[in-house]
């Protein structure tokens, strides 16, 4: 009898080793750890190889696992492609992140997306919080991952980030001097945010830099130009928190959301893998 592979355990060893876990593969699949955990031995059963190795920090694939991997990749795809026949056009999802909550995972986060979503076209646009909240809100985005805006309430918490305030190592802030700020243009809440404890606390402050991404503002605080109110896993190495040396105001923490209206299965799937990637990146940060 000849040995044929499960599309389902194909697919569910793709994540786990895309997503490197169990969990992260269930939550993409809509499914639990255990059930997942099953598709991989019975895969491992049918090809007669051992994939992954499994321990309680991680998960890593064998080298049978990733010389398999290849393979796997290129039967997906192809799956794909039949089921999708002759469709004159892919379904596209639109997809709206906020430039303070995309961070250095924003690239394997795209990467692990397209590899998982293959038969969607991605549309994806960067912008403040607000802005994006504003599209979603309008009909004109599937989903947003944004920071949490006042008391707006659903969605879906995908991470939750400190705030620092970081500067050169070589930044100098002269006593007397108003404290000299990096920061995106109103209205991007986390200006906002330090804006409202700088008053608070009685410090004097003033625009140093103003850029129209976060990059911008990641480049005038290297520079040594100014201050800049960042999240920890955004701030590279060169940055360090002058917070605490210089008594500022604790930023406090944020949280990461995804907000989605979509009822198409495959777009569903898609943010499933969406929100499962953006945790695992965040959490291996």
């Amino acid at each position: 009898m000849t040995t044929t592979l499960d599309i389902d355990t194909v697919q569910a060893f793709l994540l786990v080793a895309e997503l490197q876990g169990f969990t992260r593969a269930a939550e993409a699949l809509g499914t639990t750890q255990a059930a997942i955990s099953m598709k991989l031995q019975r895969l491992e059963t049918v090809l007669g190889k051992r994939l992954v190795e499994r321990s309680p920090r991680a998960v890593r694939l064998t080298a049978d696992g990733a010389a398999f991997l290849q393979h796997a990749r290129a039967l997906i795809e192809v799956h794909d492609r039949a089921l999708a026949g002759e469709k004159p056009a892919r379904q596209q999802l639109t997809l709206g992140i906020s430039d303070h909550a995309a961070g250095p995972e924003l690239v394997p986060l795209l990467e692990r997306l397209h590899a998982m979503a293959s038969q969607l076209a991605l549309s994806v646009t960067i912008g403040f919080s607000r802005e994006m909240l504003d599209a979603y809100d309008s009909g004109e985005l599937d989903a947003v991952i944004v920071r949490q805006e006042g008391s707006r309430r659903g969605g879906e918490k995908l991470t939750e980030d400190e705030f620092g305030w970081f500067a050169a190592k070589r930044f100098v802030w002269p006593r007397g001097d108003a404290l000299p700020l990096a920061t995106l243009a109103p209205p991007c809440g986390v200006r906002a945010l330090a804006v409202r404890a700088l008053d608070k606390a009685g410090i004097a402050w003033t625009e140093g830099f103003v850029g129209g991404g976060v990059t911008a503002v990641v480049a005038a605080a290297l520079a040594g130009l100014a201050v800049a109110p960042l999240v920890r896993r955004i701030a590279p190495p060169g940055l360090v928190d002058i917070g605490p040396a210089h008594k500022l105001p604790r930023l406090g923490t944020s949280k990461v959301m995804l907000h989605s209206k979509v009822g198409d299965a495959a777009k569903l799937a898609a943010l499933r893998t969406l929100a499962a990637t953006f945790r695992s990146v965040t959490s291996a940060a």
